[in-house]
């Protein structure tokens, strides 16, 4: 795995097709949709304890069943996208996940709803590292921070408008219903991905002389050029390598606090902050759509800072400046006497851990851009096993 030292050279752009920001687009709603019917559940749990006649630690069972799932299938998942490519793999992916979405809806009790939450977490496992890893395939290093800026953008503006949706959706036509409305976006989003997608930009029919070129022409961090075939996994080089702990030991601590925000801040904000309806709405959507913004402010800064102070200024310097204001934050919302105040420094927290988000997978690239499936989706397993 490569050391973060080296900054990418500078160069002319030519006149492109701009093929690669479909690509970019896709993987935007991809990580809307993701969103969507993950955190669907946080805004439907006081419905679902209440008709299954569940507790609070029986529907904690229910968020961690997902959780445990989403963490055991990240690798395998991530290391298939590596091998026969994020076409077939995300395909997959979207489809299983969309299937469980919609059986959520059908739950008649803790087991079946434990065992469905369970395989849909199976399912959508892999989804971010082969989002990721078709960016190693599309866009140069220099513009990584970027697409991965954009990439947590969906994700966060998912969150951001599923609380409204889904409280829409519950009020008109109950919980169940709303998890059927949900998984329906995910196969609408598979049939356009298969359709318009290639693994390589060369097979891409609109993709002109001069975007290919740019695209080819990439170096990374460790001066080699990128394969376009599939590569035997180093397994060894990977898991003796500091650089791949050090990475899933950051994500850790990100995925501890991260969780709080896709499972319990609606019901924390409304039982034990007395906040009405409309406004534990409102302070349950407010963390992502400030984190939204955050991702694509530090995508663009991480970029800026790679071009002008190489990878470890623009990764690692940045992600602990915001990972370190993300801590004062919390602590600061711990000490402050009143609700409003406590909501506002629990969704600036987010924003700031989320700034350094495009770093934490722009990095997975730089030190194994080969293997960028394998290396995020070791990356992504820690960080759920910090949310479980």
């Amino acid at each position: 795995m490569a050391h973060l030292t080296a900054g990418p050279k500078n160069r002319t752009r030519p006149t492109q097709s701009g093929v690669r920001f479909r690509v970019l687009r896709l993987t935007f709603f991809l990580a809307i949709v993701t969103y969507l019917d993950r955190v669907c559940i946080s805004i439907a749990t006081p419905f679902i304890m209440q008709d299954l006649g569940l507790t609070l630690v029986q529907m904690s069972t229910v968020f961690g069943a997902f959780t445990l799932a989403y963490s055991l299938f990240e690798v395998p998942s991530g290391w298939l996208g590596d091998v026969i490519g994020p076409r077939r793999v995300l395909t997959r992916i979207v489809l299983w996940w969309s299937a469980f979405t919609m059986l959520t809806g059908a739950a008649q009790g803790l087991r079946s709803l434990v065992a469905i939450r369970f395989l849909f977490g199976a399912g959508e496992a892999g989804a971010f590292p082969n989002a990721v890893r078709s960016f190693s395939q599309w866009f140069p290093a220099r513009e990584r921070g970027m697409a991965n800026g954009v990439l947590f953008l969906g994700s966060r503006l998912g969150g951001a408008i599923t609380a409204p949706i889904a409280l829409l959706l519950i009020q008109r036509w109950g919980w169940r219903l709303s998890f059927v409305v949900f998984g329906a976006f995910g196969i609408v989003w598979a049939f356009i991905w298969y359709r318009s997608y290639r693994d390589r930009p060369s097979e891409h029919p609109d993709v002109n002389r001069e975007e290919l070129a740019w695209i080819e022409q990439q170096e990374t961090p460790n001066g080699q050029l990128p394969t376009t075939t599939a590569e035997p996994t180093p397994w060894r080089q990977l898991l003796t390598s500091p650089n791949l702990y050090a990475i899933c030991a950051m994500y850790f601590t990100f995925g501890y606090g991260l969780y709080f925000y896709f499972t319990w801040l609606p019901t924390y904000l409304v039982r034990e902050l007395r906040f009405s309806l409309l406004a534990g709405g409102f302070f349950s959507s407010l963390p992502f759509l400030l984190a939204g913004a955050a991702n694509i402010t530090g995508g663009w800064c991480t970029d800026a800072l790679a071009r002008t102070r190489g990878l470890r200024v623009a990764r690692v310097m940045l992600g602990f400046t915001a990972f370190s204001l993300c801590a004062v934050l919390i602590l600061g919302s711990i000490l402050v006497p009143t609700a409003v105040a406590k909501a506002m420094l629990l969704a600036l927290a987010l924003a700031s851990a989320d700034f350094a988000l495009s770093a934490c997978w722009a990095v997975c690239l730089d030190v194994a851009p080969r293997h960028a499936g394998v290396v995020t989706g070791f990356m992504n397993t820690f960080g759920n096993l910090g949310g479980l």
